[in-house]
């Protein structure tokens, strides 16, 4: 049998030249293609949402557009499309530097093979030594079938690479499509997971394999889509209404980082005033008279921080408390807060994994930490004992303890028992801690302490017919102010000071400049073991 003779290439430079520029030719039509073939199914194109994300007019350098897959699995082998599934490389957002890349579902529904699979792994090397951040934008079935195990590898290799990078680089997601089985653990292990509304979907097992495995009837929007899981689990930080407001919040959030661990923060012109603003007066009467009557804590920081600046992160997952970057005097800052206006402020074990991971990413990246308080306790109640509010809660406890970050907390009301230490407090190492004068900080509140420290004077008072309201509330007063004044607390140095309620943005100045040259560090160690 006579072998097959390889046709010849193109030999002079000429010749070499034309061939390129048609292999650039074919690159522009398939891509032509792709974006019909999605323009069909009302999505962009994998290279269009990268134009979309990037600077304008900045370009954007692809690495690997010629890579095929080997195709030789299944009778594929004729089907070996140039980028195969992903398209990467560099692109620019607020001038810096970012590693992007983007699945390509028009190409075997964005399945990662190996081919695609070493793109995503030589891009996540890069960014790691260049320390820039990396954004995947995920549009994919998950792991090509046809090829078995070494899909599955590639997987393994991305999920090491990321573990690598935590830390050291941001790291986004954003999810424009199908994120499914192994394709969900990459964007788990990242910074931040961006969902677009009724367009993403992210579950380890579809719809129809819990049909067949349990019985259960779940859709793919209820099992695991934008709102699920920016709402009941937490996976998702941001629920985009579509994809160009997708982008902009990861530029956004972009726009506090610096581009790795060592390197300088982002810093922003700011003219603030070092005297109290009509805004900043606002915060005297923000307080209700009644401690059982909620406000806004999105005011309170709104009037701590420079105008404009707050950016929440997760507003949908666990509202009680609140988590988000701002900048003090252009300065970037992490924003940990409670919020009265959902159950009361109380921390559950959601409230406090969020709180737990965002300062964790704080102090990752050198970012200071403000701390706003007004929180009544844990929540109580079997459900939060049974899934392991111990465990779980002590995340929150861990996280504050180890981080090295600037930590700046004011007490706005309640500071009551082990979720007062949580919180951020001295006790746990925070640098400067402040109260307002409306503070209590004690065990519990006044109302829960009269009933057991004085038990038998309001029996006899009602023994007597005498009014009971009227003694508790007495009792409770006497207590608030001889056991959990603030100025008690100040007294014994359990916090520094003191302040108007107006202050307390110029507060958070002066100690950030007073902190702008800390330097702190943990024992010597490989690495803790947080209550995971």
């Amino acid at each position: 049998m006579s072998e097959k003779k390889p046709t010849p290439g193109p030999a002079t430079t000429a010749e070499r030249i034309a061939d390129f520029a048609e292999r650039l030719k074919r690159l522009d039509e398939a891509q032509k293609a792709a974006t019909e073939k999605q323009k069909a199914k009302g999505k962009n194109s994998a290279m269009a949402r990268i134009m979309q994300l990037v600077d304008p007019g900045t370009g954007f350098t692809e690495i690997d557009k010629f890579v095929r897959s080997r195709g030789d699995s299944f009778g594929d082998s004729g089907k070996r499309p140039d980028r195969d599934a992903v398209i990467m490389g560099v692109g620019r957002i607020h001038g810096r530097e970012v590693g992007i890349f983007s699945q390509d579902f028009s190409v075997f529904g964005g399945s990662l093979g190996e081919a695609a699979g070493a793109k995503i792994v030589k891009l996540q090397e890069y960014a790691l030594k260049a320390g820039v951040p990396i954004i995947g934008i995920l549009d994919s079935g998950g792991a090509r079938i046809q090829e078995g195990v070494t899909a599955l590898g590639k997987y393994g290799e991305i999920f090491r690479l990321n573990t690598q990078s935590s830390g050291v680089i941001p790291q986004f997601s954003i999810i424009c499509g199908p994120a499914a089985g192994g394709a969900v653990y990459s964007p788990a292990l990242t910074d931040f997971v961006v969902m677009v509304d009724k367009t993403s979907q992210m579950f380890v097992t579809g719809p129809d394999v819990i049909k067949a495995v349990t019985g259960e009837d779940v859709g793919m929007e209820e099992l695991g889509g934008a709102e699920t899981h920016s709402v009941r689990t937490g996976v998702s930080h941001y629920l985009a209404s579509d994809e160009p407001d997708a982008f902009d919040y990861v530029r956004s959030v972009l726009a506090y980082l610096p581009q790795n661990n060592l390197a300088e923060h982002p810093l922003y012109a700011s003219v603030v005033s070092e005297t109290p603003t009509e805004a900043d007066k606002e915060l005297d009467v923000i307080i209700p008279d009644s401690a059982n009557q909620p406000y806004d804590m999105l005011d309170v920081i709104a009037r701590s921080v420079d105008d404009d600046s707050f950016l929440e992160v997760q507003p949908l997952f666990a509202p009680n408390i609140i988590i988000g970057f701002a900048r003090v005097e252009g300065k970037p800052v992490g924003v940990v807060a409670n919020q009265p206006k959902e159950m009361a402020g109380t921390l559950n074990i959601e409230a406090s994994e969020k709180a737990a991971r965002f300062v964790r990413f704080c102090d990752a990246f050198g970012l200071p930490i403000i701390t706003l308080v007004d929180v009544p306790g844990f929540l109580p109640g079997t459900d939060q004992e049974w899934q392991g509010v111990i465990r779980r809660g002590a995340k929150l406890l861990y996280a504050y303890s180890e981080a090295t970050v600037p930590l700046i907390t004011v007490i706005t009301r309640k500071a009551y028992g082990g979720a007062y230490i949580v919180m951020g407090s001295k006790h746990l190492g925070a640098d400067i801690n402040m109260a307002w004068p409306t503070a209590e900080l004690a065990v519990m509140g006044g109302q829960g302490a009269v009933n057991i420290l004085y038990r038998a004077e309001i029996k006899e008072a009602e023994e007597n017919g005498e009014d009971v309201a009227a003694l508790r509330a007495k009792l409770a007063s006497e207590y608030t102010q001889n056991v959990a004044s603030p100025f008690l607390a100040a007294e014994r140095g359990e916090i520094d000071n003191v302040i108007y309620p107006h202050m307390t943005r110029i507060a958070i100045i002066r100690s950030m400049r007073a902190l702008g040259t800390k330097r702190a560090s943990m024992p010597a160690k490989k690495h803790g073991n947080i209550p995971l």
